[in-house]
């Protein structure tokens, strides 16, 4: 599967995510080979849990792997320090980016620690936050830490 193919998976989460009334943040887990582990997306509201980011419900819907390191992770949005350091504990290769232009997180730390790196620019992953942000400003910040 190519990093676009994989990305339909996290944008259709992030879609979901948004008609449910949350953060409109979408993420899948793939095998090497191009196999879905597990998808998921940002559920905070919905849960009223702050650790359920896209990536995590992703990754927790994967359940175990032996190893991370041949492991793919595709979000709509640069993952922010708490998805990174996901990232870096269970030594995911790589993670492929919708977007970084309305928030950008950890992606350049992960690159320096060898974490493959593939930044898409996607115009409809970019199009979904900014419409989101703009109709629930408080919603975002409270995400993203901002008070």
């Amino acid at each position: 599967m190519t990093p676009e193919e994989m990305l339909e998976v996290a944008v259709a989460e992030a879609r979901k995510g948004l008609a449910e009334g949350g953060i409109p943040i979408g993420a899948a887990l793939f095998s090497a080979d191009g196999t879905l582990l597990g998808s998921g997306h940002n559920k905070r509201v919905q849960d009223d849990d702050p650790s359920v980011h896209g990536e995590t419900d992703a990754f927790r819907n994967a359940g175990r792997q032996r190893d991370y390191r041949s492991t793919i992770m595709v979000t709509t949005l640069s993952p922010c320090w708490y998805c990174s350091g996901l990232v870096r504990q269970f030594n995911i290769g790589a993670v492929v980016i919708g977007e970084s232009r309305t928030f950008t997180g950890g992606h350049d730390w992960l690159a320096e620690h060898g974490v493959g790196i593939t930044l898409l620019d996607d115009e409809r992953c970019v199009t979904m936050m900014e419409e989101f942000i703009t109709a629930r400003p408080e919603l975002w910040n409270e995400d993203i830490g901002v008070s």
